[in-house]
């Protein structure tokens, strides 16, 4: 969501992009700027950062959300921007059994769905289309993230099929956008990570909504990124020191904390100079 994306724009001294980044009629509006290198001996490099909404839906006018607005999204910045890397960054519900708290922020180690239930031959393992993420030890340790896999499907709630699927796929957390993006990111072979803090506990005693609410009004930053692009030259295992979209789209909820935060601007920091090898 534009105005929950404001936050991060501002936090990384980011500019409206005029025309946006993805042309209409894509309702994309996207705002670039710079972030520089953390890491040690990449302190004089600078990662181009553009974050993109995807914008109000034209018949319901509210934000596009889901695996569809992030398939879409995804191709289209992928297409106009040619990038070296996608991280999928935003808000999941996150699985007790897979040590997770709220406040924590996960670093994918692989991508699912888990409502895209098609019990024929073949077409079985085509609807979870799981695949792995794109390897980033060294950001895991440099930011402290813990790991595992993100689940995807389409409703905040979840049911009783959907959670068999979600312990199947050995999901850590749940949110909306991730394999859609991971699927059109595949289609141009273009790696992907994910971080995702989470903000509710699924396999918890509370309701998803009422632990979102409750979360939300204690946050101390509304932020709301999906998609954290790094882009550059179509280089293999080239350092990301060109142009790099950082793409904001709607998650499972609706806010990040400042912890989280802080995890994004280390993240970038941290590949700012880096090779895809260095991750």
């Amino acid at each position: 969501m534009e105005a929950e994306a404001l936050p991060v724009i501002a936090g990384l001294g980011l500019a409206r992009d005029d025309p946006p980044a993805i042309p209409p009629p894509a309702p994309a509006l996207s705002w670039s700027g710079t972030v520089k290198g953390t890491a040690a001996g990449s302190e004089n490099h600078t990662l181009a950062v553009t974050v993109v909404c995807p914008g109000k839906c034209r018949k319901h006018g509210v934000d596009n959300i889901g695996t569809v607005p992030a398939a879409v999204t995804a191709y289209l910045a992928v297409q106009a921007l040619t990038p070296d890397l996608i991280i999928s960054a935003g808000t999941a519900g996150g699985f007790s059994a897979r040590g997770a708290l709220v406040g924590d922020v996960f670093l994918a180690t692989g991508f699912a769905n888990h409502d895209r239930r098609i019990p024929l031959e073949t077409f079985d393992a085509y609807g979870v289309w799981a695949t792995d993420a794109h390897p980033a030890p060294r950001l895991a340790a440099s930011a402290g993230l813990k790991s595992g896999v993100v689940t995807t499907g389409n409703s905040l709630d979840a049911t009783d099929a959907d959670l068999l699927a979600m312990a199947a796929n050995g999901a850590a957390v749940k949110e909306m956008e991730a394999a859609g993006a991971v699927w059109a990111a595949h289609l141009f072979d273009t790696p992907m990570l994910a971080l995702k803090s989470v903000t509710d506990i699924v396999d918890g005693d509370r309701p998803a909504a009422e632990e979102f609410l409750a979360n939300l009004s204690t946050a101390t930053t509304a932020l709301h990124v999906s998609w954290v692009c790094g882009y550059g030259e179509r280089r293999e295992l080239s350092p990301l020191e060109k142009r790099a979209p950082l793409v904001s789209h709607s998650t499972h909820t609706h806010t990040l904390s400042l912890v989280s935060q802080d995890k994004l601007a280390l993240a970038l920091g941290f590949i700012a100079g880096k090779k895809l090898d260095e991750l």
